[in-house]
């Protein structure tokens, strides 16, 4: 029996809970005093959820606390600052949490009023939590997987590709993950999905992307190896 058929991927689904912390800023220092003692799921949350829960912010403002800087406080510097932050760039929750607050500083030390710039709306601290399930989706090579991605559902996508970092760091998503097992054509895939940026683009965009990923090195033969 290949070796490859030992190995089936599975594909799973999930859902995003939102949970309300109680927690919420008025002014800038609020926010970063709320920043600085939020948890990490709260993190993860202002800057990844906003992909499988779509917000209603224009695209620019990728994570919350950058929209509301802009529509909240009307601050459009620093929400051009926190708007570019990337959180795929961060090995952890905490990295990301502190150059954020380090900005914040920044900001407070060059504009003496943001001490004391109130916003009508508050800026409501959330975290996230992920329920997973199971489908009836299992492949058990490259090939199968090329041809189902274009099929899942965005919530796999984000399960696999995205939330899979907090499961998986060293390898990046799960795809990724299991593509070891399928040496010099695995490793190629790899590559090419290591280049694919998840964080500035929808969900839908992802999974194309993907998809080209697999069918652009497993078309032509060029799967030998």
């Amino acid at each position: 029996m290949p070796a490859e058929k030992l190995v089936p991927f599975s594909v799973k689904d999930c859902a995003l809970l939102t949970i309300a912390t109680g927690r919420r800023a008025y002014t800038l220092g609020e926010l970063r005093a709320g920043i600085a003692g939020a948890e990490r799921d709260s993190i993860y949350f202002h800057f990844w959820g906003g992909l499988l829960q779509p917000r209603f912010e224009e695209r620019e403002f990728n994570n919350d606390f950058a929209a509301w800087m802009r529509h909240g406080l009307h601050d459009s510097r620093l929400a051009e600052k926190l708007a570019v932050i990337d959180p795929r760039e961060y090995t952890s929750l905490d990295l990301l949490r502190s150059d954020v607050v380090e900005l914040i500083d920044e900001r407070l030390d060059e504009a003496e009023y943001l001490h004391f710039s109130r916003a009508v709306q508050p800026f409501e601290f959330m975290r996230a939590q992920i329920v997973v399930f199971g489908t009836d989706k299992c492949v058990a090579c490259p090939e199968e997987l090329a041809v189902l991605i274009p099929q899942l559902p965005a919530s796999s996508i984000f399960y696999h590709f995205i939330d899979a970092r907090r499961r998986v760091p060293e390898a990046g998503d799960d795809f990724s993950a299991w593509l070891v097992n399928f040496g010099a054509r695995g490793d190629r895939i790899r590559a090419r999905l290591a280049q694919i940026d998840p964080y500035f683009i929808p969900l839908s965009v992802l999974r194309q992307q993907l998809a080209g990923a697999f069918a652009d090195e497993l078309e032509n033969g060029h799967v030998a190896g």
